[in-house]
């Protein structure tokens, strides 16, 4: 019982935490800064942070394989990088410019809707009738958004809900590739500790010659602090899921998915005095419901669970 509690405490804390990125984002694209120049320097301290733990852990960073080369790790870093911060991060940013921090936590969750239809196509998965009216479910809720004028502050704003659409839409993509072909004998540490290396030497000349490079020198501001703080709570919250992951497996961890949209709303209103309309409320029903219908469902574990590796 004393394991169960300890294990839905994490869970608990990797919604608050993940929660907690999304009106960081917006504090940081408010201030002035552009997708570039951010992702550069998020995927820089995840790296660092990720491998200081992957150095301590005395496990090393591959960068080649008895079976497969150096090409497979390489491609790893290179799908998951790609897939798992540079395009979304782009689109991410760049509609947080313009929408509601709120929003975007309703956004965010609809992965596991995206994720379901390229699994069934990947052969992934098996169709599930009670799956696919949970993506009617979560379809529901963002057309709630789109449709009515009152959903929005400001109408003009729906154009800019398929852009941020794109996101999630590529860690979708990024969860099946990982389950259709693998890690290439990578941990999750290592791959998402080279994917950041990786991200961080395409994102630096990007930022430098779109001019959207970010000076580290002082004076700092707000801006400066929502990106640091985002960046260590975010590497923080992914060591942690990894840990969870092991104790509690796969499916229980993906509970986080709703705590991380609730969450992220609770601190949007706090951090950002941000108010949201009765569609977007019953927008957040859809989703997660849509969630609950979608994705596998969790159990928790016994009282006696395996270690961690």
């Amino acid at each position: 019982m004393r394991d169960r509690a300890l294990l839905t405490g994490v869970l608990v804390l990797l919604g608050l935490g993940w929660g907690l990125c999304i009106p960081l984002s917006k504090i940081a694209v408010s201030g002035g800064y552009q997708p570039l120049g951010l992702i550069f320097w998020q995927v820089l301290i995840v790296a660092l942070f990720l491998g200081t733990i992957n150095f301590l852990r005395r496990r090393g960073l591959p960068l080649s394989r008895a079976t497969g080369g150096g090409p497979v790790i390489w491609r790893t870093y290179l799908v998951i990088a790609c897939l798992g911060a540079l395009l979304p991060d782009v689109a991410y940013y760049r509609a947080a410019q313009h929408l509601p921090a709120g929003v975007l936590a309703i956004l965010i969750s609809s992965v596991p809707m995206f994720a379901f239809p390229i699994a069934l196509m990947l052969g992934n998965d098996r169709f599930q009738a009670l799956r696919i009216a949970g993506l009617l479910a979560g379809m529901a809720g963002i057309f709630l958004l789109i449709g009515p004028e009152a959903s929005l502050p400001d109408a003009a704003m729906a154009a800019f809900i398929p852009l941020a659409l794109i996101a999630p839409l590529c860690y979708a993509s990024e969860v099946n590739y990982v389950a259709r072909w693998g890690t290439a004998g990578l941990d999750p540490i290592q791959a998402l500790t080279g994917a950041s290396i990786v991200a961080a030497l395409i994102a630096l000349p990007l930022a430098v010659l779109s001019g959207q490079w970010i000076d580290p020198r002082p004076p700092w501001g707000l801006a400066d602090a929502a990106l640091l703080a985002n960046a260590v709570v975010h590497a923080l919250v992914y060591a942690g899921y990894v840990w969870l992951t092991g104790r509690a497996g796969s499916v229980f961890a993906a509970q986080a998915s709703y705590l991380v949209t609730l969450f992220g709303m609770l601190w949007s209103m706090g951090l950002l005095s941000e108010r949201y309309s009765g569609y977007v409320w019953a927008a957040l029903g859809l989703m997660i419901l849509g969630l609950a219908l979608v994705q596998p469902r969790p159990r928790l574990p016994p009282a006696q669970t395996p270690s961690a590796p």
